[in-house]
């Protein structure tokens, strides 16, 4: 006979080696316990280099700058008409002072991005800065920063 599994009578050896095998073979077929985590995807900002590289060119990054000369405040460098163009158009009553908060300007500049749309850069920012020949060295000043 074999060896002998004290406290263990014969009868119980082929049972117990039945739950001992089955047991081995279910956690064998068991899938690995892998967890599932779904977040969200990072909003798409097709406008954000263009958005930096305007403020590198027009503010240097600096969020109190004012050009007394143009009267042109904030990051983007917005001027008094421009706020009283995009008030007119959207209803909104944003004063020059503003333009000293990245969230306002960035939503103006943003409207009249989008009005061109986020797949021509050199557009958006030669009517950034207005118009006329000096658009092109605008844009080359942009463009270094993209």
């Amino acid at each position: 006979m074999g060896t002998q599994i004290p406290g263990i009578d014969s009868k119980m050896k082929k049972p117990l080696f039945i739950i001992l095998f089955l047991l081995f073979a279910f956690r064998a077929l068991a899938p690995d316990q892998k967890a599932l985590f779904i977040t969200s995807p990072p909003p798409v900002e097709p406008f954000e280099k263009l958005i930096q590289a305007v403020i590198m060119v027009e503010s240097k990054g600096d969020t109190m700058a004012y050009n007394m000369i143009e009267q042109a405040a904030g990051l983007f460098q917005i001027r008094p008409i421009r706020v009283l163009d995009y008030n007119i158009r959207t209803g909104s009553l944003y004063t020059l002072t503003d333009m000293f908060d990245y969230e306002i300007s960035k939503k103006i500049f943003l409207y009249y991005a989008s009005q061109i749309g986020p797949y021509n850069f050199e557009r958006i920012a030669k009517n950034w800065n207005g118009s006329g020949v000096k658009t092109l060295d605008y844009w080359n000043r942009v463009r270094k920063h993209l």
